[in-house]
């Protein structure tokens, strides 16, 4: 199974768009379940973490200068 590791903060792009038209999301809260946040219109959602590893596409991490 690919084990993936989440930092808060970091900008994940998800298979599957939001309906407001952004597949852009941004991990707010880490645990057994995963808090995201649309970067389009600011919904919030909690997905489990064995969910958000089927639907994810790719992680964008943020940069620390």
């Amino acid at each position: 199974m690919n084990d993936k590791t989440y930092k808060i903060g970091d900008h994940i792009i998800l298979k599957k768009g939001h309906p407001c038209g952004s597949n852009e999301w941004k991990i707010v809260r880490l645990g057994a379940d995963i808090k995201i946040e649309c970067c389009g219109c600011g919904r919030m959602v909690f997905i489990s973490r064995i969910q958000l590893n089927k639907k994810i596409k790719k992680i964008l991490t943020e940069e620390v200068s």
